[in-house]
């Protein structure tokens, strides 16, 4: 599917969304001008079962697709482990096991190199940034494409906003603590971490505290303080650090069957992609909002010590992180594709930010 097809079809989710938000109860599609027929469907996700933010990102994905197809397409959510595993997300969905389902693209890097570009590159788009070049860019376009091999359909369906730099049991002075680290950490990240002398291991979210506590992983990335408190790592390691330099700005996935997808009728296709960016501006409304709070419960609650990396820490994965990019689209023609694209779009957009953005938050801190 195209991107203008996309844009075409915003209006008529917009106008099906507030012809269901006004329409009296018993008055919906489901009740007047259709059959009546309810369709379901199953939801897998690599989130623990109703874990805050993301869990309940997807919950509520699934609710508003239920309210505003007037009940005529029902999501039913599994979280991780439920129907199938964390990181079996992807081929249940692909085989057609579940109609749809709630991810991070940066787990399926087995199936596609490409695929970790449309969740987050280390140093690269914000959230806003990444926005703007899935709706108006080629993001979404080529996301598609690569998806579309394996019977699938993503979409943008939530965002973190910048990250964490994660948990750590010793300080991070210099580059030699990096060396021999053993630290979680998905995507792109983990590979430039592997680079810097590190060990990055990929572990879903319900197993993350079990091997920070056992001493599996010396440390561990998740996401930022309102997801990272309720999981309790601050019970397990000691300094929180930040940026989160691997995470600038999180896109996390839906992905539909695209055989089921297809299937539907075009109010109801419209309204799941339409309930997608709903959910993405949400989600990130929701940790602006639920971020600061948990960083201070932390902090002055918990004593958790709250740490900068290091500028020549940053330079250094910022340049690792470089040669790691050149290098993936030397050798893979759909890399060199996604990452032009992409760079392309980010250098025109930190050139506004620099004087909006940017510059606003110089100002503010006068």
């Amino acid at each position: 599917m195209k991107r203008r097809d996309i844009l075409a079809g915003l209006g008529a989710g917009a106008v099906a969304a507030g012809l269901t938000a006004c329409a009296p109860p018993g008055s919906g599609p489901a009740a007047s001008g259709g059959t009546g027929e309810v369709i379901r469907w199953k939801m897998v996700t690599t989130w623990p079962p109703g874990f805050p933010g993301l869990g309940t990102g997807a919950a509520n994905l699934a609710k508003l697709i239920g309210e505003l197809s007037g009940g005529r397409l029902q999501v039913q959510v599994y979280g991780a482990g439920e129907l199938v595993p964390a990181f079996e997300v992807f081929d249940a969905v692909s085989s057609g096991t579940a109609e749809m389902g709630h991810g991070a693209a940066y787990y399926w890097k087995g199936k596609s190199e490409a695929a970790q570009f449309f969740a987050s590159v280390p140093f690269g788009m914000n959230a806003q940034e990444l926005n703007a070049w899935f709706y108006y860019g080629d993001g979404l376009d080529l996301w598609r494409e690569i998806y579309e091999p394996f019977g699938l359909i993503p979409a943008p369906a939530g965002n973190t906003g910048v990250q964490m730099g994660g948990w750590f049991n010793k300080e991070i002075n210099g580059l030699g603590d990096l060396d021999g680290l053993k630290m979680r950490i998905p995507g792109l990240g983990g590979e430039v971490l592997r680079r810097a002398g590190g060990t990055p291991v990929n572990l879903p979210g319900g197993e993350i505290f079990t091997a920070l506590q056992t001493g599996s992983i010396d440390a561990t990335e998740w996401v930022g303080p309102y997801n990272d408190l309720a999981f309790g790592l601050h019970q397990v390691a000691r300094y929180y650090y930040y940026p989160g330099w691997h995470e600038p700005g999180t896109c996390l996935e839906a992905i539909f069957n695209a055989d089921a997808f297809n299937a539907l009728p075009a109010d109801l296709q419209s309204i799941c992609t339409n309930a997608c960016k709903v959910a993405t501006q949400s989600m990130l409304s929701e940790f602006t909002a639920r971020n600061q709070q948990a960083l201070e419960t932390l902090v002055s609650e918990h004593g958790v010590e709250l740490r900068r990396f290091p500028d020549e820490v940053l330079a250094r994965l910022r340049a690792l992180s470089e040669e790691m990019l050149d290098e993936m689209a030397a050798a893979d023609p759909m890399v060199a594709r996604v990452h032009g694209n992409q760079k392309a779009f980010q250098q025109g957009v930190t050139s506004w930010h620099e004087i909006s953005e940017e510059a606003f938050y110089r100002a503010r801190s006068l």
